[in-house]
């Protein structure tokens, strides 16, 4: 009987063990959000969102002001639809802007909010107008490439 007691709590303290070290892993991966606080969504259109994902930061100043709660393809202007969540906290006035930036040379990428002048701050469901692309590696090399090559002399021209 004794033995089957420890047998129990020795099984459920694996359990628990497991539990915790899949969530820290589903969490350190930003793959779980776990957000019990109320929030305001706003929308965003961009060009090309790069490597960006739901879940990742939205920044200004350098501090976490929301997350990217999904991201859709629109088909009428043929852009990318970013839904943010933004903690009530923070306000941002109506003519704010949005740009896409990386972490370190090729870390993970989030949004940059910058603050506008407006009078009106951001409400549910409003739509954010200035936004920047996020910057791709490979379109850079392309380019820089492209322009050497453009320049580079034609052969029997001396430079």
């Amino acid at each position: 009987m004794q033995r089957s007691k420890n047998d129990v709590w020795v099984g459920l303290f694996v359990v628990l063990g497991a539990l915790a070290v899949l969530f820290l892993a589903l969490k350190s991966a930003n793959l779980l959000t776990l957000n019990f606080s109320s929030h305001y969504e706003v929308t965003a259109k961009f060009d090309n969102i790069g490597g960006l994902k739901p879940g990742a930061a939205v920044k200004s100043a350098g501090v976490v002001v929301g997350r990217v709660n999904k991201i859709q393809f629109d088909g009428e202007s043929f852009q990318a639809k970013v839904t943010l969540a933004l903690q009530p906290e923070h306000a941002f006035p109506q003519d704010s802007s949005l740009k896409i930036l990386t972490s370190g040379l090729l870390g993970e990428q989030y949004l940059d909010i910058s603050p506008g002048a407006d009078e009106k701050n951001l409400r549910q469901g409003d739509k954010i107008g200035s936004t920047q692309s996020a910057v791709i590696l490979e379109n850079m090399i392309s380019q820089f490439l492209y322009n050497r090559a453009e320049n580079a002399p034609a052969e029997g021209q001396k430079p």
